[in-house]
């Protein structure tokens, strides 16, 4: 059985062999401009312009709570942009993290996984701007990911 691993390190740097998917997670607003993403966008360029392309034409596609969009950033390096979070603030409705949301992407990027042959990469996911508890977040992944046979390494970075 697979389990979490926990590294200190960069996730956009991911550890190991073979095929590796990054999954992160953005907002419900084509908000694209702080936290983990500006790692992701000094690395590569693409996942922002496909992530606000996927926004600017969203009454013509999927984009919404839940939603994934997969792009492929090197020839074994894959990015998973998951919309997983309501707007940017912690405000009346509580913090942006929507729990529901994360377990739906979580499922889309299991399915990726297993059809790349790939390892999971992140960092800890709507922990952070997002306002989310790793407490609720860890069931999500065990359950969608490593339940899966999917190697899962979190990263944290200082």
């Amino acid at each position: 059985m697979s389990e979490i691993m926990y590294v200190r390190g960069d996730a956009t740097a991911p550890q190991g062999k073979g095929v590796k998917l990054i999954a992160h997670i953005c907002n419900d607003l084509g908000g694209w401009g702080k936290g983990f993403v500006l790692a992701v966008s000094r690395r590569w360029p693409e996942p922002e312009a496909a992530y606000r392309r996927w926004h600017r034409e969203r009454a013509a596609n999927d984009f919404g709570l839940g939603a994934v969009q997969f792009g492929q950033v090197g020839p074994y390096t894959w990015v998973a942009n998951m919309v997983g979070q309501r707007g940017m603030r912690t405000g009346s409705k509580g913090v942006p993290v929507r729990y529901e949301a994360v377990d739906a992407a979580l499922e889309k990027v299991a399915d990726r996984a297993v059809e790349l042959g790939a390892t999971v990469h992140m960092p800890g996911i709507g922990c952070g701007l997002a306002g989310g508890k790793w407490s609720r977040i860890e069931p999500l992944i065990e359950q969608r990911l490593v339940k899966r046979g999917i190697s899962v390494t979190v990263y944290d970075y200082d």
